[in-house]
């Protein structure tokens, strides 16, 4: 199938990709990677009349790290995320996270701003800015916006953006002292989309969570940043304690049923990601019992 006929406008500036939403509101999309918009449409799933080409907008590229925030272009390539040393270094959860996205030829051409607009719940990179509790960067015709990564994702394919404004950025916190992370998705295949996965960032300190931060991905329309972590900080985590998180995990989440998965199957593989990320993060094999798969 192909795309139904649209118009094609290549942006000379980040002002000049503003007046055409403006201009053109709704009816138009906006083209970074390619790499979730171009399916869509070929698919028929969306018909914008309009394609507004930002990719070679040099200004939206880059990574910088800047009294304790990284700041990320949202025309930074995957490829880019996964090679940068500034990354690595401080969101390595990131690190970990993009090398599960897709395969090398998606990663080299999809960004970082094209992946979080897109908003797809499968999607690994909409869950870490969870965990990372991260800032979008977004910018209209009355200047910009920033937004929480919790206030960001509104459903499937639906985000807090206005049909007027660009993602430009995203902030994160560089990772505190005694920070340590988790990725860990479930796939038919690499490079698959996910049949479930877990994006969690946490602090440890005298063998306890501190902070935990748990970013679910494909368990509903949106990533989920699950208030059950509360019950794993700064408490000694025992088998009764890591089960009353899964019972609270159980009840806020509500996973959709698909072809490659129940509702019922979800939750349980949900609850085999909770257990196994707080053995690993605590280093206590003695929990990774506590679910299984």
């Amino acid at each position: 199938m192909k795309a139904s006929a649209f118009a094609y406008a290549r942006a000379t500036s980040v002002a000049n990709a503003l007046e055409l939403l403006t201009t053109h509101g709704e009816k138009a999309k906006v083209l970074s990677g390619g790499q979730s918009l171009l399916p869509a449409m070929n698919m028929r799933l969306i018909a914008p009349e309009l394609v507004i080409d930002i990719g070679e907008l040099a200004e939206l590229r880059g990574i910088v790290v800047k009294e304790g925030v990284i700041t990320i272009g949202a025309l930074t390539r995957h490829a880019d995320l996964l090679k940068s040393t500034e990354i690595a270094a401080h969101a390595p959860l990131l690190t970990d996270a993009v090398a599960h996205v897709a395969h090398p030829a998606i990663r080299n051409r999809g960004t970082i701003g094209g992946s979080l607009a897109h908003a797809d719940p499968a999607s690994e990179l909409p869950a870490c800015m969870l965990a990372l509790a991260a800032t979008v960067i977004a910018r209209g015709p009355s200047g910009e916006r920033r937004i929480a990564a919790s206030e960001f994702f509104a459903g499937i394919y639906e985000t807090a953006l206005m049909p007027q404004e660009l993602l430009v950025a995203i902030e994160l916190p560089v990772a505190p002292k005694n920070s340590t992370h988790f990725f860990h998705e479930f796939a038919r295949r690499h490079g698959d989309y996910a049949i479930l996965g877990l994006a969690a960032q946490a602090v440890v300190k005298g063998g306890r969570f501190a902070d935990l931060r748990l970013g679910f991905f494909a368990v509903g329309d949106r990533p989920v940043l699950a208030g059950s972590a509360g019950k794993l900080v700064d408490v000694a985590i025992t088998p009764a304690v890591l089960s009353e998180a899964f019972f609270a995990l159980n009840d806020e989440l509500d996973p959709l049923e698909d072809h490659q998965a129940t509702p019922a199957m979800r939750r349980h593989l949900a609850k085999v990601l909770l257990a196994r990320c707080v053995s690993s993060l605590l280093g206590r094999p003695d929990l990774r019992a506590g679910a299984s798969v």
